[in-house]
This record gives C-alpha cells, structure tokens and sequence, in this order.
C-alpha cells in the first residue's frame, strides 16, 4: 500500500510528496527514485530531515503504534492504514497521543471513499430505502501472501465492519462468528459473522482468502427494494420492491414485498485512494475533523476481535454501549 499511497501523493494536487521511508533499502530507494524524492531506511531520519505535514503510515500492523506514536511526537498529521493497530489499547495509546498534539488522526477505511458506497450513503440519507432491515458483505478471494501478521477478519472483514457501521448508523450490541483456518498457519482465513445493530437491522458477513476468484459485495435490503454495491467495479444497483409504494403512505409500514424493476445507478468512478488522501489533505489544510475518525478505527477493530473471539469461544460476543457523540 505505501508504493501506492506515493503515486497518489505525487499526483493529486493538494499535496506534494517529499520522501519515502521502508525498512528495506531495496524498497525505499526503488520508490524514491521512482517520485525523485529523498528515501530512507529509518522514518525517524524522514521526519527529521524532509519536516513532512503529513504522513501515511503503510506498516505491517504490530509496529502501527511504535511508528504512529513517533509521527505524532514530531508534530505530523497521521494517516494510519487499517486496522488502526494490533490492538484496542494500542489504538487507543494513538488516538490519545493525536490528542495531545493537536494533530489530525485518520484511519485508512478506504472503502468509505469508493464513489458507489458513497453515492449509496446520500441515497440513504435521503430515504430512498425506507427503513433498512439488513446488511450483506461478501469479500473473498485468494490467500495474500504478504499477509501474515492477522487473520481474515482484522485485515479484511474490518472494511465491511466500518461501512456498515456508518451506512446504518447505529451500534452493533452483538456479533457470533463461525471461522476456520485452512490455509493460513497462524490465523483464521474463513468468517461467517452475524451482526445485531442497536436499531435493529441485522448484519451478516462472509469473507475469507479461499475463493478462487475476488468478490467484493455490500447488499442492503428494506422497506422499498435492495441496493447492491459491486465495490470493484464501483457500481450500484437498485431493485424495486413494487409492492411497498402501495402500502407505505396508508400503514407506514411494509406490507407487501413484489419483484420491480432493476435499476442501474451512474456512478461517477473515481479511484478511492485518491479521494481518500485529498480528504485527508483538505481536513489538515483547513483544520476539519477527518471523515474516518480514530474512534471509526477503534470501533471497526473492536468488532473484528469480538468476531474473532466469538468464533474462537462459539458464544455469542455482547458489546460494549459505544460512548455517545
């Protein structure tokens, strides 16, 4: 991801990239020669030598906090890749620190920024849906061999976990897991995961690093039909329920469900990263709280470790009430 994150950088025109640290100088020097820019094996040098605004921090996770904590001491805006970090109280040690400093902290949920999951929140909004009964995730696809420090669950079920937090907009009370290991040494590769949101709505995940073939999903259904995202394709559709406009202004609820017609959203596709990263420039430009907070990254990591150990345990996880806001 950081190879990417300076491509973007250089490109986007609310920022310019001024270096590039790795722990491997084979890496560092390949990407600093690539933007023509200085490159370092010790981000510390980094932050000292080129005095950057902001950083992307693109780590394996278990050093998100050693390496955040130095950024944010050195007066740097931070964006943190997800997860926010290995584990709540490490993330919560960042989130304090950003605090302390004054400085913007934000957490790399990227799917927030996908132009479909976007045009499907203001859709939302907007009430197009009518009351939400439930939310869908596939993500799977093949085993990443550069992932070997978490399962399936911290590095990929936590996209869905924050998207459909923010689409809902309610908390989750409880999740159960069922996973497995079947490929990976250390870590599960397989969820099914049961979500219960405080306002109802239930949640079901599926993801996992065994199928051939790479699928990415979001389905949500209600009262006036189902909106599907295709997040690789960035695509949106909606399937009409006809038989809820019939009903809805005489009972206010769904009475009826009956198959209409499918329509294809225009969606004006963007890459998310892009806008992901010019989010994060405008908000340390003109002082504006990030779109995905710390506390998004506490949240989202908080229900994968619920998920993980519910599926550890076979229980059912009850969670904590989240702090009002």
């Amino acid at each position: 991801m950081g190879r990417h994150h300076a491509r973007v950088y250089t490109d986007i025109d609310e920022t310019m990239l001024v270096g590039v640290a790795d722990a491997e100088a084979e890496t560092a020097e390949a990407v600093g020669r690539r933007y023509n820019v200085p490159w370092f094996t010790d981000h510390r040098e980094l932050l000292v030598e080129t005095r950057p605004d902001l950083v992307s921090l693109a780590v394996p996770t278990k050093l998100h906090l050693r390496v955040g904590l130095d950024v944010l001491a050195a007066g740097v805006h931070l964006l943190v890749e997800k997860p926010i970090a290995a584990t709540l109280e490490e993330g919560r040690l960042l989130m304090v620190a950003a605090g302390d400093s004054g400085r913007v902290l934000t957490v790399g949920h990227v799917e927030r920024f996908n132009p479909a999951v976007r045009e499907l929140r203001r859709r939302l909004d907007v009430g197009e849906l009518g009351r939400v009964f439930s939310v869908q995730a596939r993500r799977m696809g093949p085993f990443p061999a550069r992932i070997r420090d978490v399962g399936v669950v911290v590095d990929l079920a936590t996209h869905d976990l924050d998207v459909m937090r923010w689409l809902v907009g309610a908390p989750v009370t409880r999740v159960y897991a069922e996973t497995a290991r079947r490929i990976h040494t250390e870590h599960e590769d397989m969820l099914s995961g049961l979500l219960r949101f405080e306002s109802g709505e239930v949640g079901v995940l599926l993801v996992n690093w065994l199928t051939p073939t790479k699928i990415r999903e979001l389905a949500l259904t209600g009262e006036r039909g189902m909106f599907v995202v295709d997040y690789l394709h960035q695509d949106l559709y909606f399937y009409e329920n006809v038989g809820a406009d019939s009903y809805w202004e005489d009972y206010g609820v769904l009475q009826n469900v009956e198959e209409g017609a499918m329509t294809r959203m225009r969606i004006d596709h963007q890459e998310p990263l892009v806008l992901e990263l010019a989010a994060f420039a405008r908000a340390v430009r003109e002082g504006l709280a990030p779109e995905v907070s710390a506390e998004d990254g506490l949240r989202a990591l908080e229900l994968a470790r619920a998920l993980v150990a519910s599926g550890r345990e076979g229980e059912v996880v009850q969670m904590k009430q989240e702090p009002a806001t």
